[in-house]
């Protein structure tokens, strides 16, 4: 069963292994906590780009930490990489694919 997006972004932990517990409003709610951004994160579309709203590569780095101590996952290094933490959905989709154990996981290449 889904965990509600509420309660995640109310802080409530993620079920291990359920992708579905990757919701758009969590991650905002970790950039908007962050401050890493120049704009509102809550104004942003799941496919903004979060470069060109003030996220730097030390922000995405810090985001990342603050994915993988949420989520319970780890970056492998194919990951690390600009286009992993382009939006919304990039992020989304490579916390999933790493709570399903997907080999390779999206963004490889």
């Amino acid at each position: 069963m889904r965990q509600p997006d509420w309660q995640i972004a109310a802080g409530a932990p993620p079920r291990g292994g359920d992708a579905q517990a990757v919701s758009a409003a969590d991650i905002r709610a970790l950039l908007a906590d962050s401050g890493w951004l120049a704009t509102d994160a809550s104004a942003l579309s799941d496919e903004d780009d979060l470069y060109a709203a003030g996220l730097t590569s030390h922000g995405s780095v810090n985001l990342m930490l603050a994915l993988e101590e949420r989520y319970g996952v780890e970056f492998p290094e194919h990951l690390l990489r600009r286009r992993t933490f382009e939006s919304i959905a990039a992020i989304r989709s490579a916390v999933a694919g790493l709570l399903d154990g997907a080999p390779g996981g999206p963004g490889v290449g």
